[in-house]
């Protein structure tokens, strides 16, 4: 079984009880309390950028899971994506493109590492972009290694809850999305999920539930493909 590594920041996790759910089901997982961070919600400066890439070294450059939280965190997808060294596709799953130009110089944030990722990681062959507007764009024949990086703002209020804007896409769609990057991919190097909502951002008992049960889902089917 590949690494699974969930990166706490908000409590989400266990607001929805999804650690103690994969301890039931006998995945092993190594949970990493962020809490204490400040000053990275949405953007991470470099201090912040630095103290994050030592916490999760022993998880880089090799495959695995990783759980990143909320979509304000997502700029982690790079920290994690930039440590492969030989030539790889980005494959994005995600409401928003995350490619703007960053509001901040010298500032990364949960809007920009995709662009930030392009140009500074050379190991960066491509990327496809599945989602903003609605997109669905045919996959490749062959993708080469991959990374996967989902944001479960791609999916409809039916299947997740988050704190950003959310597509139409079902979750049965996202399921066959990913099943066919698997099925095209040489090697996927690793895959990362975020979109989830804390009580402290407004998640109701419905929202926690619907979250868990579609994370519960998602993990279950990535564990499958990667055997």
């Amino acid at each position: 079984m590949k690494p699974v590594v969930i990166t706490d920041f908000s409590r989400a996790y266990p607001d929805q009880g999804f650690p103690e759910a994969l301890k039931g089901e006998g995945v092993r997982f190594d949970l990493l309390d962020m809490g204490d961070m400040e000053g990275v919600r949405c953007y991470c400066d470099a201090a912040s950028a630095r103290e994050i890439r030592r916490r999760i070294a022993s998880y880089t450059g090799k495959p695995g899971i990783h759980w990143l939280d909320s979509g304000d965190y997502h700029y982690m997808t790079l920290f994690y994506a930039s440590a492969f060294k030989n030539p790889y596709t980005l494959v994005l799953l995600d409401n928003h493109p995350d490619d703007q130009e960053p509001e901040f110089p010298g500032v990364l944030s949960c809007g920009s590492w995709v662009k930030t990722l392009r140009e500074t990681c050379p190991a960066l062959a491509g990327t496809v972009s599945i989602g903003p507007g609605g997109s669905r764009p045919a996959l490749p024949g062959s993708l080469g290694d991959v990374y996967l990086s989902i944001d479960k703002d791609i999916l409809s209020p039916e299947s997740a809850r988050t704190d950003w804007s959310q597509g139409d896409f079902t979750l049965e769609e996202v399921a066959e999305i990913v099943a066919d990057v698997f099925s095209r991919a040489d090697h996927v190097l690793g895959a990362d999920i975020c979109g989830e909502l804390s009580t402290d951002h407004g998640a109701t008992p419905e929202d926690c539930r619907i979250n868990l049960e579609t994370n519960l889902f998602l993990m279950n089917l990535i564990m499958r493909l990667y055997e």
